[in-house]
Protein backbone atom coordinates (compact mmCIF):
# COMPACT_ATOMS: atom_id res chain seq x y z
CA UNK A 1 0.00 0.00 0.00
CA UNK A 2 2.81 2.40 0.92
CA UNK A 3 4.58 1.86 -2.39
CA UNK A 4 1.30 2.33 -4.27
CA UNK A 5 0.85 5.77 -2.72
CA UNK A 6 4.42 6.77 -3.45
CA UNK A 7 3.95 5.66 -7.06
CA UNK A 8 0.67 7.55 -7.43
CA UNK A 9 2.28 10.74 -6.16
CA UNK A 10 5.27 10.28 -8.46
CA UNK A 11 3.09 9.54 -11.47
CA UNK A 12 1.01 12.65 -10.83
CA UNK A 13 4.04 14.93 -10.60
CA UNK A 14 5.61 13.47 -13.73
CA UNK A 15 2.33 13.84 -15.65
CA UNK A 16 2.05 17.51 -14.67
CA UNK A 17 5.67 18.19 -15.62
CA UNK A 18 5.13 16.53 -18.99
CA UNK A 19 2.35 19.03 -19.68
CA UNK A 20 4.96 21.76 -19.37
CA UNK A 21 2.89 23.73 -16.86
CA UNK A 22 4.23 25.12 -13.60
CA UNK A 23 1.24 26.77 -11.96
CA UNK A 24 3.33 28.78 -9.47
CA UNK A 25 5.06 30.56 -12.39
CA UNK A 26 1.95 31.51 -14.34
CA UNK A 27 1.29 35.27 -14.82
CA UNK A 28 -2.44 34.83 -14.33
CA UNK A 29 -4.55 33.70 -11.41
CA UNK A 30 -5.68 30.10 -11.23
CA UNK A 31 -8.86 31.50 -9.71
CA UNK A 32 -8.03 30.95 -6.05
CA UNK A 33 -4.99 33.24 -5.90
CA UNK A 34 -5.65 36.95 -5.56
CA UNK A 35 -2.36 38.35 -6.78
CA UNK A 36 -0.32 35.89 -4.71
CA UNK A 37 0.09 32.16 -4.39
CA UNK A 38 -2.31 30.68 -1.83
CA UNK A 39 -1.94 27.12 -0.60
CA UNK A 40 -4.92 24.77 -0.93
CA UNK A 41 -7.07 24.86 2.19
CA UNK A 42 -8.77 22.15 4.24
CA UNK A 43 -12.45 22.36 5.16
CA UNK A 44 -11.49 24.23 8.36
CA UNK A 45 -9.35 26.79 6.57
CA UNK A 46 -6.01 25.26 7.54
CA UNK A 47 -3.56 25.05 4.62
CA UNK A 48 -2.20 21.82 3.22
CA UNK A 49 1.53 21.18 3.43
CA UNK A 50 4.26 19.45 1.45
CA UNK A 51 3.53 17.52 -1.70
CA UNK A 52 -0.22 17.96 -1.22
CA UNK A 53 0.15 21.63 -2.17
CA UNK A 54 1.55 20.83 -5.61
CA UNK A 55 -0.87 17.98 -6.19
CA UNK A 56 -3.95 20.07 -5.40
CA UNK A 57 -2.66 23.08 -7.32
CA UNK A 58 -2.29 20.83 -10.34
CA UNK A 59 -5.75 19.32 -9.86
CA UNK A 60 -7.34 22.79 -9.56
CA UNK A 61 -5.69 24.05 -12.74
CA UNK A 62 -6.59 20.91 -14.69
CA UNK A 63 -10.25 21.07 -13.69
CA UNK A 64 -10.54 24.88 -13.61
CA UNK A 65 -11.60 25.11 -9.97
CA UNK A 66 -11.73 28.63 -8.58
CA UNK A 67 -11.95 27.69 -4.90
CA UNK A 68 -8.92 26.74 -2.79
CA UNK A 69 -11.06 24.67 -0.38
CA UNK A 70 -10.99 20.86 -0.34
CA UNK A 71 -12.65 18.29 1.89
CA UNK A 72 -13.43 14.60 2.20
CA UNK A 73 -16.75 12.98 1.37
CA UNK A 74 -17.38 12.51 5.10
CA UNK A 75 -16.58 16.13 5.97
CA UNK A 76 -19.02 17.36 3.33
CA UNK A 77 -21.71 15.03 4.65
CA UNK A 78 -21.17 16.28 8.20
CA UNK A 79 -21.96 19.80 6.94
CA UNK A 80 -25.22 18.61 5.43
CA UNK A 81 -23.78 18.75 1.90
CA UNK A 82 -23.10 16.07 -0.69
CA UNK A 83 -20.56 15.35 -3.42
CA UNK A 84 -22.27 15.38 -6.79
CA UNK A 85 -22.77 12.00 -8.44
CA UNK A 86 -19.94 11.07 -10.79
CA UNK A 87 -17.38 13.45 -9.31
CA UNK A 88 -13.90 12.02 -8.76
CA UNK A 89 -11.73 12.81 -5.77
CA UNK A 90 -8.07 13.81 -5.80
CA UNK A 91 -5.35 12.04 -3.85
CA UNK A 92 -3.72 13.66 -0.84
CA UNK A 93 -1.34 11.97 1.54
CA UNK A 94 -0.75 11.94 5.28
CA UNK A 95 2.73 11.11 6.54
CA UNK A 96 3.77 10.50 10.13
CA UNK A 97 5.69 8.05 12.30
CA UNK A 98 4.72 5.40 14.82
CA UNK A 99 6.89 4.45 17.76
CA UNK A 100 7.61 0.78 18.28
CA UNK A 101 9.40 -0.67 21.29
CA UNK A 102 11.72 -3.56 20.51
CA UNK A 103 13.78 -5.75 22.80
CA UNK A 104 17.47 -5.86 21.91
CA UNK A 105 19.79 -8.87 22.16
CA UNK A 106 21.12 -7.60 25.49
CA UNK A 107 17.62 -7.56 26.93
CA UNK A 108 17.24 -3.79 26.85
CA UNK A 109 14.25 -2.16 25.20
CA UNK A 110 14.70 0.40 22.47
CA UNK A 111 12.13 2.67 20.87
CA UNK A 112 12.23 2.95 17.11
CA UNK A 113 10.27 5.42 14.99
CA UNK A 114 8.81 3.94 11.83
CA UNK A 115 7.61 6.32 9.09
CA UNK A 116 4.34 5.62 7.33
CA UNK A 117 2.16 7.20 4.69
CA UNK A 118 -1.48 6.80 3.85
CA UNK A 119 -3.57 8.32 1.10
CA UNK A 120 -7.17 9.49 0.93
CA UNK A 121 -9.38 11.40 -1.48
CA UNK A 122 -10.60 14.98 -1.20
CA UNK A 123 -13.03 16.96 -3.32
CA UNK A 124 -12.96 20.62 -4.26
CA UNK A 125 -15.98 22.50 -2.95
CA UNK A 126 -17.02 23.12 -6.56
CA UNK A 127 -17.75 19.39 -6.74
CA UNK A 128 -20.04 19.63 -3.73
CA UNK A 129 -23.59 20.96 -3.35
CA UNK A 130 -25.18 22.31 -0.19
CA UNK A 131 -22.19 23.83 1.61
CA UNK A 132 -22.38 27.15 3.47
CA UNK A 133 -22.27 30.07 1.03
CA UNK A 134 -18.82 31.33 2.03
CA UNK A 135 -17.24 28.26 0.46
CA UNK A 136 -18.48 29.41 -2.95
CA UNK A 137 -17.23 32.99 -2.76
CA UNK A 138 -15.41 34.11 -5.92
CA UNK A 139 -12.18 36.11 -5.81
CA UNK A 140 -12.19 39.73 -6.92
CA UNK A 141 -10.62 40.52 -10.32
CA UNK A 142 -6.89 41.15 -10.11
CA UNK A 143 -6.95 44.04 -12.55
CA UNK A 144 -9.62 46.45 -13.78
CA UNK A 145 -10.94 45.71 -17.28
CA UNK A 146 -10.53 49.44 -17.94
CA UNK A 147 -6.75 48.96 -17.80
CA UNK A 148 -6.64 47.46 -21.28
CA UNK A 149 -3.96 49.07 -23.46
CA UNK A 150 -5.60 50.50 -26.57
CA UNK A 151 -2.71 50.26 -29.02
CA UNK A 152 -2.02 46.66 -27.93
CA UNK A 153 -5.68 45.78 -28.43
CA UNK A 154 -5.57 47.29 -31.92
CA UNK A 155 -2.44 45.35 -32.82
CA UNK A 156 -3.77 41.95 -31.76
CA UNK A 157 -7.17 42.58 -33.36
CA UNK A 158 -5.45 43.43 -36.64
CA UNK A 159 -3.83 39.97 -36.77
CA UNK A 160 -7.23 38.47 -37.49
CA UNK A 161 -6.58 35.61 -35.07
CA UNK A 162 -9.52 33.92 -33.36
CA UNK A 163 -8.94 34.67 -29.67
CA UNK A 164 -11.20 33.02 -27.10
CA UNK A 165 -11.30 33.70 -23.38
CA UNK A 166 -12.10 31.40 -20.48
CA UNK A 167 -10.61 28.66 -18.35
CA UNK A 168 -7.16 28.53 -16.80
CA UNK A 169 -5.05 27.68 -19.82
CA UNK A 170 -3.23 29.84 -22.38
CA UNK A 171 -2.47 27.93 -25.59
CA UNK A 172 -2.81 27.78 -29.34
CA UNK A 173 -5.21 25.06 -30.50
CA UNK A 174 -4.10 23.98 -33.98
CA UNK A 175 -7.16 21.81 -34.60
CA UNK A 176 -9.62 24.68 -34.31
CA UNK A 177 -6.97 27.29 -35.20
CA UNK A 178 -7.67 29.57 -32.25
CA UNK A 179 -5.79 31.05 -29.32
CA UNK A 180 -7.26 30.29 -25.88
CA UNK A 181 -6.62 32.79 -23.09
CA UNK A 182 -7.73 33.16 -19.46
CA UNK A 183 -9.91 36.24 -18.99
CA UNK A 184 -8.09 39.59 -18.90
CA UNK A 185 -9.13 40.27 -15.31
CA UNK A 186 -7.37 37.16 -14.01
CA UNK A 187 -3.89 38.42 -14.97
CA UNK A 188 -1.65 40.17 -12.46
CA UNK A 189 -1.07 43.12 -14.79
CA UNK A 190 -2.12 44.27 -18.28
CA UNK A 191 1.47 43.72 -19.42
CA UNK A 192 1.35 40.09 -18.29
CA UNK A 193 -1.82 39.54 -20.32
CA UNK A 194 -0.42 41.03 -23.52
CA UNK A 195 2.93 39.25 -23.14
CA UNK A 196 1.14 35.91 -22.79
CA UNK A 197 -1.14 36.68 -25.74
CA UNK A 198 1.87 37.63 -27.89
CA UNK A 199 3.54 34.32 -27.05
CA UNK A 200 0.49 32.27 -28.04
CA UNK A 201 -0.07 34.30 -31.20
CA UNK A 202 3.48 33.50 -32.24
CA UNK A 203 2.49 29.82 -32.10
CA UNK A 204 -0.60 30.79 -34.14
CA UNK A 205 1.69 31.92 -36.99
CA UNK A 206 2.98 28.37 -37.51
CA UNK A 207 -0.30 27.28 -39.17
CA UNK A 208 0.09 25.88 -42.71
CA UNK A 209 -1.95 28.78 -44.13
CA UNK A 210 0.45 31.28 -42.57
CA UNK A 211 4.16 30.46 -42.05
CA UNK A 212 3.74 26.67 -42.28
CA UNK A 213 6.30 26.05 -39.52
CA UNK A 214 6.70 22.51 -38.15
CA UNK A 215 10.41 21.87 -37.44
CA UNK A 216 9.69 18.17 -37.82
CA UNK A 217 7.78 18.01 -34.55
CA UNK A 218 6.31 14.59 -33.80
CA UNK A 219 5.47 14.71 -30.10
CA UNK A 220 5.53 16.89 -26.98
CA UNK A 221 9.03 17.70 -25.80
CA UNK A 222 10.95 16.60 -28.90
CA UNK A 223 13.44 18.76 -30.80
CA UNK A 224 10.75 20.23 -33.03
CA UNK A 225 8.72 21.23 -30.00
CA UNK A 226 11.76 22.89 -28.44
CA UNK A 227 12.52 24.83 -31.61
CA UNK A 228 8.94 26.10 -31.77
CA UNK A 229 9.12 27.27 -28.15
CA UNK A 230 12.36 29.11 -28.89
CA UNK A 231 10.62 30.92 -31.74
CA UNK A 232 7.76 31.95 -29.47
CA UNK A 233 10.17 33.14 -26.80
CA UNK A 234 12.31 35.23 -29.13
Amino acid sequence: MKQDIYQKVTDKIVADLEKGELIWLKPWSAGNIEGRIVRPLRHNGMPYNGINVLMLWGAAVEAGYLSPHWMTFKQAKEMGAHVRKGEKGNLVVYANTITKTEEQENGEEEERKIPFMKGYSVFNVEQIDGLPEHFYARPEPLIDPAERIEHAEDFFTATGAAIRHGGNSAHYASGSDHVQMPVFESFRSPEAYYATLAHELTHWTKHKDRLDREFGRKKWGDEGYAREELVALS
